[in-house]
């Protein structure tokens, strides 16, 4: 389990199973992770009783309130750390861990006969184990693949599987070891295709779990025991990350379906994310060019108050609406300045106005040699000499073009 005794001491609070006790979230024994294997330290729901189990002999009702033979306000619960894989109190040594496997699990039909290893927990030591769902494994190809299967309530809220626990003391320790098992039963028809056994689920906060918890039933009975079957609520159930079937590997991405959006080792995902995360730096690149565009050119035609032009109303109409300018005494100063000058009183009357000098158009065989005056060639300059008319399509010219230059 990931949370933390607080959080599921809240929790099963508001599922109605109150518990008086609880370990602290600094205890280093609780196990809090999404891999949680056989060996570790888990958190168990019980009846606060002694470390022997309920007490054999019938309870005075007046000290013990009962409904339907469920004991109620005199029964406390607790919250206790424990590890999973029972070791009976009756153990001297530590065993190793392959005898500690075979004890992990208990099948609800070997308790239903008297005698057995379960006997003295069956009656007197029953407990609730809290957790967030299960890993179970699908064969396939005759077993040599193995595909991890994560399974939890469809509701969310924590399992309660059903258990045993007991308490042991070694020889020449004074530390006392808390242990438990968790009932097995038949698979409901939900998981079947999974595997043939599943944990004996109880709903929270039901008569089912206080009947199993209550202190004053001592005796194993058939009522007991019918309450050792398949769940019947709904469940999620679906294929997670193959690492977690090494033990030591711990991620929250355990407990996520391998084909969801969430999972970062999917690598559909990696490529959907990749296009999503492209497409999204393309549309702020064109959000931000048409700011951009929105401040250089936004402020570029501003209308007065007072316009009343078309062309400002109207932007698409023509230049007809222009207003025309006005006479004004700087354009008739301008104006005067632009008339032909007159007859000077300095008798510069014979001098004539400049010609404007026309360009002979490139198809003219030469250029005219007709003039005013022709302008002497300078040993210093040669800026005044006359370009020579392009060659003919044959690449001759005329012999008199020569004595042009």
């Amino acid at each position: 389990m990931s949370l933390r005794p607080s959080a599921a001491r809240r929790r099963l609070q508001q599922e109605n199973m109150p518990a008086d006790e609880a370990p602290d979230d600094d205890d280093n024994t609780v196990r809090q992770t999404y891999n949680f294997a056989p060996g570790n330290h888990g958190l168990v729901y019980r009846a606060d009783v002694p470390d022997s189990g309920a007490a054999s002999q019938p309870q005075d009702k007046d000290k013990t309130d009962t409904v339907d033979g469920a004991a109620t306000k005199e029964t406390r619960y607790k919250l206790q750390a424990m590890k999973w894989g029972l070791i009976p109190f009756w153990t001297k040594r530590q065993p190793d861990y392959g005898n500690m496997m075979r004890t992990i699990n208990c099948r609800d039909d070997s308790l239903s006969t008297s005698g057995g290893l379960w006997n003295t927990m069956k009656q007197r030591k029953r407990c609730i184990i809290v957790c967030e769902g299960f890993y179970e494994w699908l064969k396939k190809n005759n077993g040599r693949d193995r595909i991890p299967h994560f399974v939890k309530r469809k509701d969310g809220q924590l399992m309660c599987f059903a258990g045993l626990w007991d308490c042991v003391q070694y020889e020449g320790q004074s530390d006392k070891l808390y242990t438990y098992t968790v009932i097995t039963t038949d698979s409901n028809t939900q998981l079947k295709f999974l595997h043939d056994r599943m944990p004996v689920i109880f709903n929270n906060g039901s008569e089912a779990v206080k009947t199993w918890l209550d202190p004053a039933r001592s005796e194993w009975s058939k009522e007991l025991q019918s309450l050792l079957k398949p769940y019947d609520g709904e469940l999620e159930c679906y294929p997670v990350d193959k690492a977690v079937g090494k033990v030591g590997n711990n991620s929250p991405s355990f407990i996520i379906p391998i084909d969801s959006k969430e999972n970062k080792s999917n690598i559909a995902n990696f490529f959907g994310n990749q296009r999503k995360q492209a497409k999204s730096e393309n549309e702020e690149k064109i959000v931000k060019n048409q700011e951009e565009d929105l401040q250089s050119h936004g402020d570029r035609v501003k209308r007065e108050p007072d316009e009343d032009r078309s062309t400002v109303l109207d932007p698409q109409s023509t230049e007809d609406n222009a207003p025309l300018p006005e006479l004004t005494e700087t354009s008739d100063k301008h104006e005067s300045t632009a008339i032909k000058r007159e007859h000077s009183p300095d008798g510069f009357n014979d001098q004539e106005p400049p010609q404007k000098v026309q360009k002979a158009e490139p198809d003219q065989a030469s250029t005219s040699r007709s003039g005013h005056g022709r302008t002497m060639r300078s040993a210093v300059t040669n800026n005044t000499q006359a370009k020579s008319p392009p060659k003919a399509k044959d690449g001759s010219q005329k012999i008199t073009n020569f004595f042009a230059k």
